[in-house]
């Protein structure tokens, strides 16, 4: 991910609140002053207070998450990016994941690629779509990504958990969920628009052709949301509605302190789905460490991230889903 302009800290929001080896640089983050004006009140309905609300396991998302940065380097074409893939392979092998497999042309020529999908199919007509990217920087065998690429990669797995303790062998209670680990998130000489998010331009296009892009309702990135000290973006280039339905779940959950504390435009993966039409909102913390200084550096790992971090954010996704469906 990339930072579109480096933004001064803004004051905190009514609501509550990757480019840089000079050889290969994330795309993801960008900060824009004009990009994000406050954000108005939820409207999305709240739940009952005597609803039982949905959670993840964040000391499981934890382990996923020390198992894949256990692999080293998961770049394209390294060791560790074969050994990731075979863990999602094994990881989700009951629920018949979609291996999207392509080739795209690279600064080093083309390169093979491979998006996993997994499906939960729901009892209400539309589809939301909550994806991470699981590469880290390329060539750099010193960058394990804890929390960039770690984190989003564990996640899903924590959340794939808890969507199948739903079903219970039928349907999920409300839209399908998509669970997507993209691959080539990170750019492979220096970020521009045809330098990076490999697996999300490959995908946005595929369901813009196929029909998949008008049947989707949300599509929820995760970036960087391990860090100890979590506090996501008020994301600019995410959708307004989307962003308060998510804000919503926050404040439901009673964590939105930690959500959309700063004003801030990222480039990251959502922007492909974006320009197919499909309503997207980035849960990214872009100030990882002092100054960010943990982003894109060796410094990236286990110890800078928490269980309770991945909690957070999984059961805020989770409900945001919830939500989503009641309306």
């Amino acid at each position: 991910m990339r930072q579109l302009l480096a933004l001064g800290l803004l004051a905190p929001l009514v609501l509550a609140g990757c480019s840089t080896n000079s050889a290969a640089a994330s795309p993801a983050e960008s900060s824009n002053a004009a990009a994000s004006a406050n954000t108005p009140e939820p409207t999305a309905p709240a739940p009952p207070s005597s609803m039982v609300l949905p959670h993840i396991d964040g000391e499981k998302a934890y382990d996923y998450t020390r198992q894949v940065v256990s692999f080293g380097p998961r770049y394209l074409g390294s060791a560790g990016h074969a050994k990731v893939e075979q863990y999602l392979r094994s990881k989700l092998k009951g629920d018949d994941p979609v291996e999207d497999s392509f080739t795209m042309q690279t600064p080093v020529g083309p390169k093979p690629m491979r998006n996993f999908i997994a499906k939960f199919p729901g009892t209400k007509a539309g589809i939301v779509v909550v994806a991470g990217h699981y590469d880290t920087l390329y060539g750099r065998d010193d960058f394990v990504g804890a929390n960039d690429g770690g984190a989003s990669t564990g996640i899903l797995l924590a959340i794939a958990d808890q969507l199948r303790s739903q079903m219970r062998g039928k349907k999920l209670d409300g839209y399908s969920v998509w669970l997507v680990w993209l691959d080539a998130e990170e750019a492979i000489k220096q970020w521009s628009d045809t330098d990076s998010i490999y697996g999300a331009r490959h995908l946005a296009d595929k369901w813009k052709n196929d029909g998949t892009a008008p049947q989707i309702k949300a599509f929820i990135l995760e970036d960087m949301i391990g860090d100890k000290d979590l506090g996501t973006e008020d994301e600019g280039n995410s959708s307004p509605e989307l962003r308060k339905i998510v804000y919503q779940a926050a404040t439901q959950l009673g964590v939105q302190s930690h959500f959309f504390v700063r004003q801030n435009a990222m480039e990251d993966d959502h922007l492909a789905f974006k320009k197919v039409g499909i309503p997207v909102v980035d849960l990214i913390d872009y100030n990882y460490g002092y100054n960010n200084s943990y982003w894109h550096t060796a410094d990236d790992t286990m110890d800078k991230i928490s269980p309770q971090s991945l909690q957070m954010v999984g059961d805020v996704t989770l409900l945001t889903i919830r939500l989503l469906a009641q309306r």
